[in-house]
Formats: structure tokens, sequence, C-alpha cells
């Protein structure tokens, strides 16, 4: 046994020709954010703290679909959320409707370790925030060029438009999609466990671009996007919706706990029968230090480490 952690950067349509300094910058990006992690498990930092550490550089980086990053709704402003949880307490605390916190993540954690609840939302969110001091920014830091044109685009298909799906025509650089498909850059998200087996996991997401004002997905959601116990630690990227019905981050937990399948045996079967083709990626670890991040989408941005030396960067 073992450390072990994985994170991602959001599961979807991802093209197999993703222009090159496009993947560089993802792939960079996401070496940068293991770097961390790794770091901090090799200095006996807990895996909480490991994966809120993670999550909130993953927050920080505006290639990503959360905190600066983040999406916009049909209002034109962003609405974050965050979940974290931790495997041996069950503690989990979960954020949504953030409009100027910087780190949604850490605001989620604040919930958990402050507050008798796990969940607050919108203008109580925001109102514990200042409370606590977090870090916060005018609502217009979160709004990037290539969010406001997504949108356009987005509001012109007269359609809800999951995350990127409909490709940009003018000057603004960035990738184009298939219109039917999901998301390249979505959710973020990190699980991690020590060699003692203590897990936990978090996950962090603007949501999609052209949502309804006050919609809620999977990520904030404990059991859909994120979920810990003491047998694994689960992140889940894709179609919100999707996940909630399938109740996709405990299914896992619970195929290893009830049935005492292996974790990669837990993550093919729920992939396989929680949720449509093409809607689903997700990381887990479980307590022995092993590693899963199946996905049935294009392609996930993803990296993964464990303890005896392995390491992996990957998309498709």
């Amino acid at each position: 046994m073992g450390w072990a952690i994985a994170l991602h950067g959001g599961a979807g349509d991802i093209p197999l020709n993703l222009p090159q300094h496009e993947k560089e910058g993802r792939e960079t990006a996401l070496q940068h954010c293991l770097d961390i992690g790794v770091t901090a498990l090799k200095a006996a930092h807990s895996p909480l703290d490991v994966v809120e550490l993670v999550v909130r550089e993953l927050e920080n980086h505006p290639l990503f679909n959360a905190g600066r990053g983040s999406v916009l709704n049909t209002e034109g402003n962003v609405e974050m959320e965050a979940c974290i949880m931790d495997g041996n307490t069950k503690k989990c605390g979960a954020v949504s409707g953030l409009k100027t916190v910087v780190n949604a993540v850490s605001l989620a954690r604040l919930v958990m370790e402050k507050t008798p609840h796990i969940y607050l939302g919108f203008e109580g969110a925001e109102a514990f925030a200042k409370e606590q001091g977090v870090e916060t920014q005018e609502p217009s830091h979160f709004i990037t060029p290539a969010n406001i044109e997504r949108l356009k685009q987005a509001k012109e298909a007269n359609r809800v438009q999951l995350d990127y799906t409909q490709p940009i025509q003018n000057d603004v650089k960035i990738e184009t999609h298939n219109v039917n498909g999901d998301s390249q850059l979505g959710t973020v998200g990190c699980v991690a466990v020590d060699g003692d087996g203590n897990l936990a996991a978090a996950t962090s997401t603007g949501g999609f671009v052209n949502k309804m004002v006050g919609r809620i997905g999977d990520t904030p959601i404990i059991g859909a996007g994120t979920y810990a116990n003491t047998f694994c630690a689960v992140s889940a990227t894709g179609k919100g919706e999707d996940i909630i019905r399938g109740t996709i981050a405990r299914d896992v937990a619970a195929l290893m706990e009830y049935k005492h399948l292996s974790l990669k045996e837990a993550t093919a079967y729920v992939l396989e029968n929680g949720a449509p083709q093409g809607s689903v990626g997700l990381i887990a670890v479980s307590a022995a230090g092993e590693i899963a991040m199946p996905f049935n989408t294009t392609g996930m941005f993803r990296a993964s480490a464990t303890q005896d030396g392995y390491s992996q960067i990957a998309i498709h």
C-alpha cells in the first residue's frame, strides 16, 4: 500500500486532432497540478489537504471550466460550485451559485468544518464567504472573452449548450467541437489516498454554457459527482444530469463495499451501466492505492501518480 493521486480537467468530445498548442497547454497545466499534489503527499499532507490544494490550482487556471475559466449562464454570469469530502469521517461540504469566490473548493471545505451543514448556495454561500474572509473578486474577474463568445454562439443557436459544444467562428482562439458533443474542457477534480489508506475527493466547476440561472449540476451533490468513504474516493465529470441520475460516484463505492468488486471492476461497471455512452468520465483511487480513470466520452484530460513511481498525463 502506498499513496496515489489522480486529477482531471473534464471529459467530453475532445477531438483526436486537438491543435498542438492547445494539447500542450492542457498537458502542461495537468503536469503542474500533479506535481503540486505529489509534493504534498510526499510531505505527508493529508489527502483532504492535497485534494483541496490541487483543485484550487485547477480553479486558478483559465483553461479549465472552474474558477477563473468558468463558463457563463443565460444572463452572462458565472455560477460556480464545488464539493469536498473526507473518506474516513464522511464529512463533506458543498457550495453552489458563487459569483465572487476565487476558490470555491476552499469555501466548500469551510462549510464542512465551520458550519453544522453540508451545502450552502447562492446568497447564503456568498455571505458565508464574506464572514470567513475568503478571497473574492468582482464577478467580472471570472468572465473571459472566450466564454463571452461561447455564450453568444450558444444563444444564437437557441439552445442550452453543454459546455463548449458550439464551434467558435471568429478570431477568438479556442477549440471547436462537434455540435452534439459534450465538453472538451470541463469540471475539475482530484482524488487522493495516503500510505495509511486515508481517502479524499474534491470537485469544482462552472457548469455548462447558457445554463439556466440557478441550475445546479452533479459536482456539489454528494454521491453524484463527488464521493469518498473508506473504500475509495471518486470525482466525476461530464453531463451533470446523467451523473446525478446514475449516482455515479456513490455507485462505485457501493459496488466495492457490498459486491466486493475491485476499483477497476466497479468503475467499469458504473460507466457501462450507470450512464449513457458519451456522457461520463471519472477518476478514482482505492484505499489500497489503486487508480482508475475510465471514461465513455471521446477523451478526458487526466493525470495520475503513485508512490511506486508510476506517472501519467493523458487526454484520449
